[in-house]
């Protein structure tokens, strides 16, 4: 059994501890946040967890095991550093962090502490995702050379993101707090590394919001390959989904497109689509088997070169040009 405290009180949180919930071999010790009541909500949805509003309280009870950090990305790394420090292992929701500095200080924190460490990346739990990359990996396509990804979701209407989200200071920016989704996504898929981004923006249905809701982005990777990236939360119902993936390889193509799944969607409710849906619970699951030995999915190395990406994808949007990862790196 292991014993885990999540924190962080959002909608990522819910999910995260609904899914936890659901896995025989954990139990959630506490949900923290900054208001009680909101603690006390998300920790109903385990029985037995409790609420707390001390993230040094939790992080001292020998207790607890593991921590799961869903809150701000401001405050990632110094949750993750502490809670290595304090002897316990670390789920961190992408972005890991906001700076590069940020995310080896964690990396080193609990490599010191002979800690374990994950980045949620839950793209890459999704059915179809896995088997898009199984399928590369076993050589059907051969050589990845171009990928291009469409991503269009509805969830900013109404009620739009809350204020950290849109405060650059503690989100990044759009392309930190949502490009490391696709560009992660694309470092598994091709096995490549990216080295030169090229960003552009705009708004769309939410103009009045201090953050455009789309992004494009061109990323050139080590061995000369493409990847052609499309980020938009514009669509106008929150639940709305279109995606679509194209691999090309020297030798064949994939494709994956949410157009031609099953769709519920209802007034009330709006059903996973089946490539998607589970993500959050095979995810978790292998978290928790990580902290009994297995080895990750998700590698540090791989969720760094993600987040260099989109910190120059960030830079490429602010300066209006190609940023080589070089610059960031540097």
């Amino acid at each position: 059994m292991r014993v885990i405290a999540v924190l962080g009180t959002g909608a990522i949180a819910k999910a995260h501890v609904s899914a936890l919930a659901a896995i025989p071999e954990v139990r959630i010790h506490s949900v923290v946040g900054s208001d009680l009541g909101r603690a006390r909500s998300v920790a109903a949805l385990s029985p037995g967890a409790a609420a707390s509003t001390s993230v040094a309280d939790v992080l001292a009870d020998p207790a607890v095991d593991a921590v799961d950090i869903c809150g701000s990305t401001i405050d990632h790394a110094r949750f993750t550093v502490e809670a290595a420090r304090s002897g316990k292992d670390v789920l961190v929701e992408k972005p890991a962090a906001l700076s590069l500095a940020d995310f080896d200080e964690m990396v080193a924190a609990t490599e010191e502490a002979g800690r374990t460490l994950m980045v949620g990346q839950t793209v890459r739990f999704q059915p179809a995702v896995a088997a898009l990359q199984r399928a590369i990996a076993d050589g059907q396509i051969g050589r990845p050379r171009m990928l291009h990804i469409s991503w269009y979701g509805g969830y900013i209407w109404p009620g739009g993101w809350r204020s950290w989200q849109l405060d650059r200071s503690r989100s990044g920016g759009h392309a930190v707090h949502n490009g490391p989704h696709l560009l992660d996504l694309a470092i598994w898929l091709t096995g490549r590394a990216p080295v030169r981004v090229f960003a552009r923006s705009f708004s769309s249905w939410a103009g009045e919001m201090p953050v455009p809701d789309s992004i494009h982005m061109t990323v050139r990777f080590d061995d000369g390959s493409l990847g052609l990236f499309e980020l938009s939360y514009a669509l106008r119902r929150p639940g709305d989904a279109l995606r679509r993936i194209v691999v090309a390889g020297d030798r064949g193509t994939l494709a994956q497109d949410s157009d031609s799944e099953p769709t519920l969607h209802s007034a009330a409710h709006t059903a996973a689509p089946p490539s998607t849906d589970g993500a959050m619970e095979a995810q978790l699951r292998h978290w928790v088997d990580t902290l009994h030995g297995a080895d990750p999915i998700v590698r540090t190395s791989e969720v760094r070169a993600a987040l260099s990406a989109a910190i120059a994808a960030q830079q490429s949007l602010d300066e209006r040009r190609p940023v080589a990862l070089a610059e960031v790196l540097s």
